[in-house]
C-alpha cells in the first residue's frame, strides 16, 4: 500500500484511477509520493518514505530539484497536457491588446443607462480602432510544446513568425515554417506582437529587461504566459507608461497573486489574468490522468515517461 498527499486539488478524472492500494494522507511526512501543482516546496522537510514528486503541470521552479536529486527523489511532470490551453489564452492575448477589447467592453459599460449609446457610439468607436494579426510579425521566445504551437497558429493566421531558441536548429524551425533570430534582441526587434514561451530557470530569470524592451517596436505588444521572474516588471511598467511599448497581457508574476497595488496595475495598456493558462477542463484532464499513469508506474519501479533531471 503506498501513501499520497496532495499539495494542491489534482483533477478527479485521474485522481478517481487510484485504487485501494493507494490511500490519501493529509501527512506529507508520511507520504510515499507528493503531488503539486503550483504549492512553493522549497521550505519543505521531505518524509524519509518520500520516493516521488508528481508535478501536475510543466514548470518546476516550485521544487527544490538539487534537494530531491541529493535525496533520491524522483521528480516527474506532465509537459505539453497543458499546452493547448496556454496557447490559446496567448492568442486571446494578442486579440484583447491588438483590438483594445477590454477598453471597449469598458467604454459599453459605463454608458449602458445612456439612451443614446448607438449615436455615441458611431462617434467614439474609432478610439478602439485596432489592429488585425494577419500580416504582423510574431516574435515567439521559447520554441517548446507551448511556443512551438503558438507559432503555428500564428501562422494559419497569416501572421510571419521569428522564432528564439537556441536549442533548437535552422533547419527544424525550417520545418516549422518559423524564420530562425540568431539572438534574444533580433526577436524582439521583429516582432509587433512577442510572446515568450520559456520555463524560469536560472538563464532566464529578468531576461527581458530593460535594454531588451528598449529594442522593441513601440508599437509592439508583449504577451507572457511563461513565468513571473521572466519579464523585469519595473522595466515593463517603465516602457509601458513612456508609450516605448503599445501593450502587455501578462498571466503570471513574480509574485502571485500580485495584489493592486503593484504599479501596471494602473496602466490601460497593460492586461493581467489570474495564472490561468492551464486552468480549463480539457488541460486538467489531461494533467491529472498523465500524472496519476505516472505515479503508477513509479510507485512500482518504473520509471515516468517525463522525468526531471
Amino acid at each position: 500500500m503506498f501513501k499520497y498527499h496532495c499539495l494542491n486539488p489534482i483533477s478527479a478524472v485521474g485522481m478517481n484511477k487510484l485504487d485501494e492500494n493507494y490511500v490519501k494522507t493529509e501527512n506529507a511526512d508520511e507520504a510515499d509520493v507528493i503531488l503539486v501543482r503550483s504549492a512553493k516546496m522549497h521550505e519543505m522537510e521531505f518524509g524519509k518514505n518520500l520516493k516521488a514528486i508528481a508535478r501536475a503541470g510543466a514548470g518546476v521552479n516550485n521544487i527544490p530539484l538539487d534537494k530531491c536529486a541529493e535525496e533520491g527523489i524522483v521528480v516527474f511532470n506532465t509537459p505539453g497536457a497543458n499546452a493547448n490551453g496556454v496557447k490559446e489564452l496567448v492568442i486571446a492575448g494578442m486579440l484583447l491588446a491588438a483590438r483594445d477589447v477590454v477598453g471597449g467592453i469598458q467604454w459599453v459599460q459605463e454608458f449602458e443607462e445612456d439612451g443614446d449609446i448607438a449615436k455615441i457610439a458611431e462617434k467614439k468607436k474609432k478610439a478602439f480602432a485596432g489592429t488585425e494579426l494577419s500580416g504582423k510579425k510574431l516574435g515567439v521566445i521559447g520554441l517548446g510544446a507551448i511556443g512551438v504551437l503558438v507559432a503555428n497558429v500564428a501562422t494559419h493566421l497569416g501572421m510571419e513568425v521569428y522564432g528564439y531558441d537556441p536549442y533548437v536548429s535552422r533547419e527544424k524551425m525550417a520545418t516549422l515554417d518559423i524564420e530562425k533570430a540568431d539572438c534574444l534582441k533580433e526577436a524582439l526587434r521583429a516582432g509587433d506582437l512577442i510572446n515568450i514561451s520559456v520555463p524560469l530557470n536560472d538563464s532566464t530569470r529578468g531576461m527581458i529587461g530593460s535594454a531588451e524592451l528598449g529594442v522593441c517596436r513601440p508599437t509592439a505588444i508583449l504577451v507572457n504566459t511563461a513565468r513571473g521572474g521572466i519579464v523585469d516588471e519595473v522595466a515593463l511598467y517603465e516602457a509601458l507608461s513612456r508609450n516605448e511599448l503599445a501593450a502587455a497581457a501578462s498571466d503570471v508574476f513574480a509574485v502571485e497573486p500580485p495584489g493592486v497595488d503593484m504599479p501596471l496595475m494602473s496602466l490601460p495598456n497593460f492586461l493581467p489574468t489570474p495564472h490561468i493558462g492551464a486552468n480549463t477542463e480539457e488541460a486538467l484532464y489531461r494533467m491529472g490522468i498523465t500524472v496519476v499513469e505516472d505515479l503508477f508506474a513509479v510507485l512500482n519501479g518504473v520509471s515516468p515517461r517525463f522525468p526531471v533531471p
